[in-house]
């Protein structure tokens, strides 16, 4: 989970300055601020149900939506406006790759922390109710008794959300789940669209 933050941290700094709406330090800063906050909190494996850490954990989870939100709008905008990074295949295909992965790795973390009430909670016990469900947990034979998803399963659940622009193997099955899979298949779609459709157009 860790690492995939920092990677989060990192892709401000490699897109264009105008993909931010404030100094693109600020945002990765912040999750980084948070992120220490996050450990202070519990040094361990992020599991105790306490409700500073649930806070720290979804405003971290607001900085990663708000700022993939603008970069993926500015670059919808560049790509039917026309941008200074959108005339050549290769800025192009480079931004529209860093925005598609920022988006991947921003609802791979917000299905984490919504599920079953967070990551704490889901550690305490398997909710009765939960907003995924995994193969794993609709046939039992599948996994070891006690199953539980881990990050990566919600980070493979954001890359095949962002190809298949559908579910998968994952069923959402409350009304945010299905909403935030939708949001994340349109924005993707439209980035990917649009980013191969203007790349075709300058090739030929």
């Amino acid at each position: 989970m860790a690492i995939t933050l920092i990677v989060a941290m990192a892709l401000p700094f490699l897109l264009p300055s105008r993909f931010s709406i404030v100094p693109r330090w600020i945002v990765p800063s912040l999750e980084a601020v948070l992120l220490v906050a996050l450990v202070i909190a519990d040094p361990g494996r992020i599991d105790r149900r306490s409700t500073v850490v649930r806070r720290i954990s979804l405003g971290l989870v607001a900085v990663l939506v708000a700022g993939v939100a603008v970069a993926t709008v500015r670059l919808v905008i560049d790509l039917i406006r026309g941008g200074p990074e959108t005339n050549s295949p290769g800025p192009l295909l480079r931004i529209g790759f860093l925005v598609w992965l920022y988006a991947i790795i921003t609802f791979a973390f917000l299905y984490w922390e919504l599920d079953g009430g967070g990551p704490e909670a889901r550690v305490v016990s398997a909710p009765e109710f939960p907003g995924l469900a995994f193969p794993q947990q609709l046939n039992p034979r599948v996994a070891a008794p006690g199953w539980r998803p881990e990050f990566f399963d919600y980070l493979y659940l954001g890359v095949t959300n962002s190809t298949a622009f559908s579910p998968t193997d994952v069923m959402p099955l409350k009304h945010w789940a299905k909403l935030a899979m939708a949001a994340q298949a349109v924005a993707s779609l439209l980035v990917l669209g649009l980013v191969i459709a203007r790349a075709v157009n300058i090739f030929k």
